[in-house]
């Protein structure tokens, strides 16, 4: 993959069959997120999902992630990283079972959010030991930009992969996958990877474990049931209550030594911009993603598998868009080269504006989807780099874990955001027709063939400005980070010795 400088050539070939390890729970991760967005349609048939829990099963487990991965990261840090891993992937396995066999949306919903439970263990612990494997920065960065383009891979290999197996099986064979490769880390990861723990890390606080899933939890319930709510006094109270625990978590962390997570980070301005980004990036993908997945289903007519092939760029985009991003940064400041990704990806969205129902769109759809992804590269391999050089080596699991906040509290709130303003849109422009576009299907198989073409052709044009709307926020949402990520300070020029920024320079 690439040489060690200082090592033995043993310890210079473990480090890579130890990465190539590393990178199992890294795919599977992603995949187990874009994998249900196909399943999504056939499941809640199945299961007889109501809307509210569609969005649930396809957030809890990012919502989990989100909620508990710092909690993980400083745990790895502290009682072993490895150890965590492998303790993630076994519980993993065992709960990829119970959701392929689920017998109705409440089971699925909890097993999603236990999944989301052993998801958070997974990602820090990678991360966090790849600063251990790889000592020397710009292999250090090199091995960060393989983990990024395999966590992206995983995302456009996830719907590949669930197309096939939906094509063929039923819907649980989708969360099957996992355990197969999770044996493998199992059973090969004592003995490739290294193990890591340092007594100067940050200690558990379940208190502020427990505030920060509360306050993530109101404030997503808030959002999500504002909208559909006739009387939305509820959500608003969640919303505010939810506001004020997050206060109370805020102020934990500030006056703790060792708080769980170092706000003071944030007083650098490229870790700032950077987790922003990290956050609306995320959330700008997943709908996107959300709403693509189910337009060329359910709009265009594709199977489950051309959909996932057709789909399959926009991962394939991000991953290209991280690989390309360590020699870009030396060439021009990391700052610069973060900037005119999320451009490029401002442009990709504004293109899924001209979109309409008809099949001639589906060229311009695939190159919105490529474009838009491709830009987010930089952000995703630099942006993570920026926060692993913020802080000692013996914290680089709560740093990891910090940027993995970003992207899956990003991800859950794209869900949760851009898909109740599809569904708002959705429901204004169908005129009281159907409260989905998969209810309307479902309908106009039970009406006469005239009633049930004009019941799908207004659905479809509802959905369609759904998916317009959605262009234009994830346009909106790439042009402010671009603009932030340049007015929030320069990075210093990539040196050819160094990948990542240092930690004097994050600090500076």
């Amino acid at each position: 993959m690439f040489p060690r400088r200082g090592v033995t050539g043993m310890e210079a070939t473990r480090a890579r069959l130890g990465l190539a390890v590393l990178m199992l729970p890294t795919l599977l991760v992603a995949m187990d997120v874009t994998a249900l967005l196909l399943a999504l349609p056939r499941l809640s048939a199945d299961l007889g999902a109501s809307g509210v829990q569609q969005l649930w099963i396809s957030d809890s487990y990012g919502l989990m992630v989100a909620g508990l991965v710092i909690t993980m990261g400083t745990l790895g840090d502290r009682f072993g990283r490895r150890r965590l891993l492998l303790t993630g992937a076994a519980a993993f396995a065992v709960l990829s079972v119970v959701a392929a066999f689920a017998a109705d949306p409440l089971v699925l919903i909890v097993a999603r959010a236990l999944l989301g439970v052993a998801g958070a263990t997974l990602a820090p612990s990678t991360l966090a030991l790849i600063t251990t494997m790889f000592r020397d920065g710009r292999q250090r960065g090199q091995a960060v930009a393989v983990w990024a383009t395999c966590q992206f891979a995983g995302g456009a290999l996830g719907p590949v992969l669930a197309g096939f197996l939906l094509q063929h099986f039923w819907w649980g064979s989708v969360f099957l996958a996992a355990v197969p490769a999770m044996a493998v880390l199992l059973i090969v990861g004592p003995f490739l990877l290294p193990e890591f723990r340092s007594e100067a890390a940050g200690r558990p606080d379940p208190a502020g474990v427990g505030l920060s899933l509360a306050a993530v939890l109101l404030m997503l319930y808030g959002v999500k049931q504002l909208p559909a709510e006739e009387a939305p006094l509820v959500p608003l109270l969640a919303l505010l209550v939810g506001a004020g625990v997050g206060y109370l978590f805020v102020r934990r962390q500030l006056r703790s030594d060792r708080p769980l997570l170092d706000l003071r980070l944030l007083r650098s301005r490229p870790f700032t911009a950077v987790l922003v980004s990290l956050v609306l990036a995320g959330v700008a993908m997943a709908g996107t993603g959300l709403l693509v997945t189910q337009y060329l289903q359910s709009v265009l007519g594709h199977s489950p598998f051309a959909s996932a092939v057709l789909f399959a760029p926009m991962g394939l985009g991000v991953a290209v868009g991280t690989m390309v991003a360590p020699r870009l940064a030396r060439r021009v400041r990391r700052t610069s080269a973060i900037a005119g990704g999320l451009a490029c990806s401002a442009l990709g969205g504004l293109l899924l504006v001209a979109a309409d129902d008809g099949a001639g769109s589906l060229p311009l759809v695939m190159t919105a989807i490529t474009v838009l992804a491709l830009g987010t590269g930089p952000l995703f391999a630099l942006g993570t780099g920026l926060v692993l050089g913020a802080v000692p080596p013996e914290r680089a699991g709560s740093a990891a874990s910090m940027s993995e906040t970003g992207n899956y509290f990003g991800g859950s709130l794209g869900f949760a955001l851009l898909g109740t303003v599809a569904a708002a849109v959705y429901r204004g422009r169908a005129g009281g027709g159907s409260d989905s576009l998969a209810g309307a299907v479902e309908a106009a198989r039970h009406l006469p063939a005239g009633q049930g073409a004009e019941l799908l052709r207004g659905a479809r044009a509802a959905f369609t400005a759904g998916l317009h709307v959605n262009g234009l926020i994830a346009a909106a949402l790439f042009a402010g980070l671009a603009v932030l990520t340049l007015a929030m300070g320069p990075a210093k020029r990539g040196a050819p010795e160094d990948s990542l920024p240092d930690r004097e320079a994050v600090r500076a």
